[in-house]
C-alpha cells in the first residue's frame, strides 16, 4: 500500500462529505498524503456550501447523513462542475440505491467501511474499463451479516418487524444480532 502523492493533474482539490467525524478526519489525513487538498463537511448543507462556492475537481459524498440525503450534494456538485469526478460512500449497499447515484452523476459507488486505497483507486480509475474483482471480497456470512443489519435498520431497529420481513424466528435473529459481526 503506497502513500505516495500521485499524479492529480492541476486541480487536487478534494471534497469529502461525511458525519462520522471519526471516519472523516481518518480519510482526510490518508487522502493528503496522497495529494490531495482536502476540504471536509459534516453535513449535507455544509456539503452543499462547499459544491457551491468552490466546486472541487473529486468528492467522496455519505449517502445517508444527520439532515439528509448525500445525493443533494452530488447533483450540486454535477451541475456546477460536470466533470468533477465523485464516488458515492454508504454503510447501506443497495442496488438501487447504487444505480440513483450513478444516475445523478457519481464516477463510482463505494459500501463502507472503505479505506483510502479503494477511494482513490475509485476517483482515479479510468471509466472505460471495468472494475477489478476485489483482492478481499466479503464472505456470504459477512454478506447475510451486512443484509440482516441493514433491514434492522431500516425497521427502526425493531426486531420483531425485522424478523417478519426476513421470514426469519425472531429468537434466531436475536442471536444473530448479539453476536459479533463475521470477518
Amino acid at each position: 500500500m503506497s502513500t505516495e502523492p500521485l499524479d492529480l493533474g492541476d486541480d487536487k482539490s478534494l471534497l469529502l462529505v461525511d458525519d462520522d467525524d471519526a471516519f472523516l478526519k481518518r480519510l482526510a489525513k490518508a487522502m493528503e498524503k496522497r495529494g490531495f487538498e482536502v476540504e471536509m463537511a459534516g453535513s449535507v448543507a455544509a456539503g452543499k456550501a462547499i459544491a457551491t462556492a468552490r466546486p472541487p475537481a473529486y468528492a467522496v459524498v455519505d449517502l445517508r447523513l444527520e439532515d439528509g440525503n448525500g445525493l443533494d450534494v452530488v447533483e450540486i456538485l454535477r451541475a456546477r462542475r460536470p466533470e468533477s469526478r465523485i464516488v458515492v460512500l454508504t454503510g447501506y449497499g443497495a442496488i438501487a440505491t447504487a444505480v440513483a447515484a450513478v444516475k445523478i452523476g457519481a464516477t463510482d459507488y463505494l459500501a463502507k467501511p472503505a479505506d483510502a486505497t479503494d477511494v482513490t483507486n475509485a476517483l482515479l480509475a479510468l471509466t472505460d474499463g471495468l472494475p477489478q474483482p476485489p483482492e478481499n471480497p466479503m464472505s456470504a456470512d459477512r454478506v447475510r451479516w451486512e443484509h440482516i443489519q441493514r433491514i434492522y435498520e431500516l425497521c427502526d431497529r425493531n426486531v420483531s418487524e425485522t424478523a417478519r420481513r426476513l421470514s426469519m424466528h425472531r429468537r434466531t435473529l436475536q442471536r444473530i444480532l448479539a453476536k459479533r459481526s463475521p470477518r
